[in-house]
This record gives C-alpha cells, structure tokens and sequence, in this order.
C-alpha cells in the first residue's frame, strides 16, 4: 500500500483539484465581494459550526481515538467538488456554491491544520505523525490542494475543452480513492462502519437540520437555503481520506471520511428530490 498511499492518493487529490479549478473563473472569487453575506454565512456553516458541532458529537459519543479524530477530519473539510452539481438539480445559488468551493477550497490550507490542531488539544488526543507540524500540515496542503486549483483557473481558458473529461477522470479517481480507503481496512471495516457510520449519518443531519432552522432566522431566500443545505452536507472526501492518510500514522483515521462520502450522496439525493417536489 506504500506507493498507493504515499504517491498515488495525493496526485489524485491534486488532479481533483485542478479539474476543480478548470471550472472556476476569476468572477467566482470576487463574486462574493458584491453580495458578502450569504457568503459570509456559508462560510461560517462550513468553518465554524460543522467542525463545533463534531467536536460536540466526539466529545459524548463511544468512539476509538482514530475515529473520533477522523470524524474531525472530515468535518475541516471544504465542500465537495459534486456540491455545485447538486446545488443545481436542487434548484439552489449555484453561483453562491460555486464561489463557497472555490474559496473554501483556497482556505482549507488554513482552516483545516488549525481545525485539527484544536481538536487534538481539546480531545486530549496524541498529536500529529512525528515529524509533523501546523506549517508543516499547511506547507503540504498547500502544495496538494492550493497549486493545483491555482494552476485549473489559470489553465480554464487553454484547456476549457478538457473541462468535461477532466471531471470524469475526478469521478473515477474519487471512486477509486474511496475504495481503496475501505479495501486498505477490508478486516475490520463491517466494525468500524458499526462504530461510525451512524455517528456520521447523525452529523450529517443534524447540520441539515441546524442549516434549515438558522437560515429562517437570516431570511435567507429559497435558493441560498438550498446551496448551504448541500454546502454542509457534501464535504471533500477526498481531501478528509489524503490528510487522515497523509498526516496521522494509521488509516483507521480515514475510515470516518470513507463513510461519510458514502451517506452523504445517501441522504442528498432524496433531500434533492423532495426539494425538488416543493
């Protein structure tokens, strides 16, 4: 498994990334700038409450250390690549999502280490691989998830005919990602999944539910509603399963974001159709 987590994982993210950014333009980052505040509010679902709301959860519920680290990793997560798309079949702010990916995916170089660094202080846990630091996290994030996102928007107008079949590749290398995630724990995944699947499933709706009841108190139009409800609720699995392989010594950290990449397309698709509906 040494080439395929230490090499392949990361180069997957990093082509995610870029095909993540051949769909960006310039416009999706100063966009926000002209109508800050449902911005803004996004941004304090996915950064602020998401990780608080976990950090909660983790606190009060029976898990191993790695998991309960793991669920932390996936809740510092931007928002998936596929949250754009389902914003759309949902009928929400697409531009409001795409500028909330674009941003948080830039970010997360930040958000992300200092997330992880305060839940490991608060729970108590052991630290980082040794070696490993808060620059450290940023520095290799930065080379993974940044530049390559950097480089997609630059490249968009070149390479703008390779968009569609750069996102098929993200899909099959997502899959394949999240597969290899369960296959590396294959022995004990029907116990890990026992442990933390519904412990995900919870956070997954709970942050629905939180979404749906702040966004009445903002006034939040129907559309901008949509685009956070699928904001909070797809996250990068893809990222959480590199940085739980990247920077902690055992994959049972990844088994939580392996998880939660499955029950969130679970729990969207019929949230969608019912959105849909009304």
């Amino acid at each position: 498994m040494g080439i395929v987590t230490d090499v392949i994982l990361p180069l997957s993210l990093a082509f995610i990334m870029f095909s993540l950014g051949l769909g960006l333009s310039l416009s999706d980052f100063t966009r926000v700038f002209f109508k800050p505040r449902d911005f803004l509010i996004g941004l304090f679902f996915q950064v602020i409450i998401l990780p608080i709301v976990a950090l909660i959860i983790v606190f009060f519920w029976p898990l191993t250390p790695e998991l309960a680290i793991g669920v932390m990793i996936l809740a510092a997560a931007p928002g998936g690549v596929t949250s754009n798309v389902l914003t759309s079949y949902a009928k929400g702010n697409i531009a409001l999502s795409i500028s909330l990916t674009a941003i948080n995916s830039i970010l997360c170089v930040i958000t992300v280490p200092v997330i992880l660094i305060i839940s490991l202080s608060l729970l108590g846990y052991g630290g980082l691989n040794e070696g490993q630091s808060l620059l450290n996290v940023a520095f290799q994030m930065f080379l993974i998830v940044t530049i390559p996102v950097i480089l997609g928007v630059l490249l968009s107008g070149f390479l703008s005919s390779f968009e569609k079949i750069a996102k098929n590749i993200s899909i099959v290398l997502f899959a394949l990602v999240l597969l290899g995630a369960i296959v590396s724990q294959r022995e004990n995944v029907v116990s890990y999944f026992a442990q933390a699947g519904l412990v995900m499933l919870f956070l997954n709706v709970i942050m629905m539910i939180i979404v749906y009841f702040l966004s009445r108190s903002f006034n939040a139009s129907k559309e901008t509603f949509r685009c956070w409800l699928m904001e909070v609720g797809l996250q990068n699995g893809t990222l959480a399963i590199v940085v739980a392989n990247t920077f902690f010594a055992s994959t049972v950290y990844l088994i939580p974001a392996a998880i939660y990449s499955l029950i969130m397309y679970a729990t969207a698709l019929p949230l969608i159709y019912f959105l849909r509906r009304n």
